[in-house]
């Protein structure tokens, strides 16, 4: 059974969307080093060394009374150590999972010295020049969510910049059939990045012109620079004169409507005119 927004085959070891199994090179690995168990919270510890140490009591109970309703959706990461299961990943949700009442939580279980092999597999990985955007992406969301790194963390380890890797990232927010088409048409990061932003329509609108004519990076920056400009223009237009109707609509109890250069009265009757006329004469 395949579980919509965790990938496919493999899932249920998948504890984020945005990793999806079809762009994560390291899927075959992952899958021979890692135990999908549910756990006892009384077996789980919280990792001391870890970077995160606030959380937001709001942000807990919002999830703990998600976790209510729907369950655990994404699972945690843990090693195991002493007989005890360390959190890698997923501290909220180990924490909202308490709040809620629950007995056991689905974890992945690796080796602390599998999980730092994986990491250097991945990090070897997104350091290959033979990479599509999407795998990358895909392989610094991997690093983020299952080894707890912070995207400047994931900068340091493979050489660029923090900005890069937040770019790159970005493009996990395109809709599903477009990561594709960028993948299958080997459309550059540069070409779809302007893309992140827009709604599915305008993506789908302008996708068949980039393949099809070639576009550049910055002619797809132009083209979405000028919808969103006559867009901002339509909208300014369509309610710069909401008072203005609103005003006259009070003083003559009759729908009014401007457009461009054009006062609209809209009488429903003759006799309804008439007296509208009277008003104004």
């Amino acid at each position: 059974m395949t579980i919509k927004g965790l990938g496919r085959g493999f899932e249920s070891l998948i504890p984020t969307d945005l990793v999806d199994d079809e762009f994560d090179l390291t899927i075959t690995e992952d899958k021979n080093i890692s135990e999908l168990k549910k756990l006892k919270l009384d077996e789980i510890i919280r990792d001391e060394n870890q970077p995160r140490q606030e959380f937001s009591p709001e942000a807990i109970d919002a999830l703990a009374n998600s976790i209510k309703e729907h369950g655990i959706l994404q699972p945690i990461v843990v090693t195991k150590e002493d007989g005890k299961y360390k959190i890698v990943a997923g501290e909220r949700r180990w924490r909202a999972a308490k709040l809620a009442g629950l007995d056991k939580i689905p974890a992945i279980i690796r080796t602390l010295d599998s999980q730092n092999r994986l990491e250097l597999s991945i990090i070897e990985n997104a350091q290959r020049e033979d990479l599509n955007a999407i795998e990358l992406a895909t392989a610094y969301a991997k690093l983020k969510t299952q080894f707890n790194l912070t995207n400047e963390n994931i900068a340091t380890k493979v050489g660029k910049s923090e900005s890069s890797i937040n770019s790159t990232l970005r493009l996990l927010n395109l809709p599903e059939d477009v990561k594709k088409i960028m993948v299958k048409e080997k459309l550059s990061e540069g070409v779809m990045r302007p893309l992140v932003s827009a709604d599915e329509k305008t993506i789908h609108k302008i996708l068949p012109k980039i393949i099809e004519e070639g576009w550049t990076a910055r002619k797809v920056e132009r083209y979405m620079a000028s919808t969103k400009k006559q867009s901002s223009a339509t909208a300014i237009k369509q309610n710069a004169y909401h008072k203005e109707e609103d005003k006259l609509e009070q003083k003559y109890h009759i729908p009014v409507k401007i457009t461009g250069r054009s006062l609209t009265f809209k009488c429903k009757t003759g006799a309804e005119l008439q007296e509208l006329l009277g008003k104004l004469a």
